[in-house]
């Protein structure tokens, strides 16, 4: 098969939509990942049709030697592999040059996360912040939706609102890669969507009854380019949540909640593989990073309160 190095990537990237789902916002890291790359290879007179190993390997010191951090690069390389496997696998090469270059590896830092106590103050700040009570009913069910669940923030703000109809005990989430699974909501959360529910759908009558609009799909309207809540915006209103609640910015974050979840659920005798499931983990190795996060902050609580740890 002949075809121009120019056209590799977009080829790629909609074979990665069509054949395995990726996320909109993974495509996106692809193409800035591998236009990283194609605009390197066009300086050294290469393209991704004629790089060899050597090439892909001096991509990569001048990554570090531009001071980008390991897990950057690491990605970086992951995304080569990705593109060079698929060129290989649909004729456009009959090698792969970065089949055998090992990576740097990622940085092993354990996730943050939050107390329950800081956890609470969060969710009462939200239910408490907005101009309108519309405005704090969506804050508070954004919030406790989230906790209950362990949502990734891009799940929470396209949820449809035909999965929260009809005062559900669980919801279907549809996360990476298309794959759904189930999740359930605590008794909280399940009030907190009831009166958003009631807020939203009166909001929606009246504008259809005005102007004729058409009800939107999601959960989380808003009247952007999306239809849904942003990431963007669920991020600015989190830190507003944090400043009122006394937590600091810097620490709370939308996957800071999902961490939460999961350190919560451990500490309080869940099972390993349990948490797997409802974080939609591809692989239980991911998720026995918790278990790491528990054994530090059970460390730090002997070590700041019992009395033989103290100087």
């Amino acid at each position: 098969m002949t075809l121009a190095p120019s056209r590799w990537l977009p080829l790629f990237l909609e074979a990665m939509a069509a054949e395995r789902g990726a996320a909109a916002n993974t495509l996106a890291a692809y193409q800035r990942d591998l236009t990283h790359v194609a605009d390197w290879l066009t300086d050294h007179a290469l393209d991704f049709a004629t790089a060899q190993k050597k090439d892909v390997e001096s991509y990569l010191i001048d990554c570090d030697t531009l001071g980008l951090s390991r897990a950057t690069r690491a990605r970086r390389l992951s995304a080569i592999k990705q593109i060079y496997r698929f060129a290989f696998e649909e004729g456009l090469r009959e090698d792969n040059p970065a089949v055998q270059i090992a990576g740097p590896g990622r940085e092993k830092r354990l996730p943050k996360t939050l107390s329950v106590e800081q956890v609470d103050r969060l969710l009462d700040a939200a239910a408490n912040h907005g101009r309108t009570e519309a405005d704090r009913a969506r804050n508070a069910c954004l919030m406790q939706v989230l906790y209950a669940t362990g949502m990734r923030v891009t799940e929470l703000v396209s949820l449809p609102v035909s999965a929260a109809r009809g005062d559900p005990r669980m919801l279907l989430i549809r996360g990476k890669g298309g794959k759904e699974r189930m999740v359930p909501l605590s008794p909280p959360a399940r009030e907190a969507l009831t009166a958003w529910l009631s807020a939203r759908d009166a909001a929606a009558s009246e504008a259809q009854a005005a102007t004729g609009a058409v009800p939107s799909p999601f959960l989380f309207p808003s009247h952007g380019k999306a239809g849904h809540l942003t990431r963007h915006a669920f991020y600015m209103l989190i830190k507003e949540f944090a400043l009122e609640a006394g937590v600091p910015p810097s620490e709370v974050t939308p996957h800071t909640l999902r961490h939460a979840f999961a350190t919560h659920l451990l500490a309080n005798g869940a099972d390993l593989r349990a948490i797997q499931t409802l974080l939609g983990h591809a692989d239980v190795a991911t998720t026995e990073i918790y278990t790491h996060v528990l054994e530090e902050r059970l460390r730090d609580l002997v070590l700041d309160h019992h009395p033989l740890a103290k100087d």
